[in-house]
């Protein structure tokens, strides 16, 4: 199961019961008195999700690695490269 369909599964589940708790077809005390967050529940899972996703790309970006041997070996490839290019007559 690729990742968007593991989202769209379970996006469209919790729509359906939110649905489901919208629309009546579950009858409980409870959620006659908590009908005003019912509403809201899916802008507060929105802004929730934002948060979430800031918090792990900023993560992300803080503790990115720095390859200092895999740059030098890179430059020395490039260099490598502009030699051989030189020699077979490209130059610029």
């Amino acid at each position: 199961m690729t990742k968007l369909l593991e989202w769209i599964s379970v996006t469209s589940a919790a729509f359906a019961v939110w649905y489901s708790l919208i629309g009546g077809y579950v009858k409980h005390p409870f959620i006659e008195q908590n009908m005003n967050l019912i509403i809201i529940s899916p802008i507060i899972f929105v802004i929730l999700f934002g948060l979430y996703a800031v918090t792990v790309v900023l993560f992300r970006v803080f503790t990115f690695n720095n390859c200092e041997d895999a740059a030098k070996e890179l430059q020395a490839e490039i260099l490598e490269a502009k030699k051989d290019l030189h020699d077979r007559g490209l130059r610029w």
